[in-house]
Formats: C-alpha cells, structure tokens, sequence
C-alpha cells in the first residue's frame, strides 16, 4: 500500500451519489488505497436541530459504501465527544493509522469546495493544511478564488455528480418527490423505513 488515503467527512444527511462520485474521481485522480467517510458528530456550522441524529447519517453512509472494497466508513467523530471540527477528525485518524503504515499516513481530505472557501475560519486551520493535502470537489463551472493558503496546498476537481445536493434530497422526501438515483437504493429503503425528512427543513 501506498500510503494515500482519503478522508471525506460530511454530515451526510444524506449521503448521495454525488459523495461516492467525488469519493471514486479523487481516488483515482490520486491513486489512494482507500477513502475513509466520516460521518460528522455534532457539526460545527450547523444547528443541532436541522441535522438528522449521528446514528442515522452513519447507517446510511453503510449503506451507501458496503459496495466499494476501496471505501469505509470510521465513527471517530460520532464517538468523540463535543462539536466536530476538521483538525481533530485528521489528527485521531493520523494516529489510528500510523501504526497501520509503520509511519504517519499521506492524508487527502476531500470536501466541497463551497466548504473549502471558508478555511480561513476553522478552528486551527493552518494544521489541518499540515495534517493533510486539501481537495475541493466542486461542480463543473463553479470557480473557487483560493481562499489565502499557500500555492500548492488546495487541488480542485471538478465532479458533474455534485449538481447532486442533500439539501434538495431532503425537500424531495418531505414533498413527495422521487429521489431514485440519486440515493444508493438502500439509502433510500432506509430513508424511507425510518420516516426520515418528514418534517420541513429549516435550511430550505
């Protein structure tokens, strides 16, 4: 193994084929053994009462992968306690693989690269930069000024799946819409099963 691999986190709520699209084109782009997902515990940006529950976001990103041998999915941010924030997602999963690789992994976190845009604002954001090389996915057309981070730390890639959008998945559960392919089938049994989304969402 070579060492690379990528770190996708997210709240994935839902995940949709947009994330697994971005996911496989970043791990070829950049030869990476594996994609690690990574569920967000409590999300920093987020209030509470819009994001679905940790245990729900984490099943369905199960789901979502079970398929992919490149793919899995970690708990380590549902499990630490406290709002998430990129730095300690990198550093916990630094240190789980280290003993795995004989040395410190070659991290690649992936994110949208909306979310990349506003860097400068997270919480010890210049060793996140440290901790991993930074990959903005980004639908096609949608243009990024860098941020503020020095040449060479922020790889944008352009993924034509990314028009693919959760917020949107969630408006079209609660109307009534379909969202065949745009969810992994089971996501959308599971989605469907738990009565997810019923309720409007405050981010519409």
């Amino acid at each position: 193994m070579s060492g690379r691999v990528g770190v996708m986190g997210g709240t994935f709520d839902p995940i949709h084929h947009g994330h697994l699209v971005a996911a496989s084109e970043v791990a070829y782009s950049f030869n990476l053994d594996r994609v690690i997902f990574v569920p967000t515990g409590q999300p920093w940006q987020k209030d509470q009462t819009i994001v679905s529950c940790a245990e729900d976001r984490y099943a369905m990103t199960v789901l979502a992968t079970e398929f992919d041998a490149r793919f899995e999915v970690s708990r380590v941010d549902i499990e630490r306690e406290g709002p998430t924030y990129a730095v300690d997602t990198l550093t916990d999963l630094t240190n789980q693989l280290s003993a795995e690789f004989n040395g410190a992994p070659e991290l690649y976190f992936i994110t949208g690269a909306d979310a990349l845009a506003q860097i400068l604002t997270w919480r010890d954001h210049e060793r996140v930069v440290e901790l991993a090389n930074l990959v903005g996915v980004t639908r096609p057309g949608h243009l990024l000024d860098n941020p503020g981070l020095a040449d060479g730390a922020l790889t944008l890639l352009e993924i034509p799946a990314m028009a693919i959008s959760s917020s949107d998945i969630r408006h079209r559960v609660r109307t009534g819409h379909p969202i065949a392919y745009l969810v992994p089938q089971a996501v959308a049994d599971y989605i469907d099963e738990r009565g997810l989304y019923q309720v409007e969402d405050a981010t519409e």
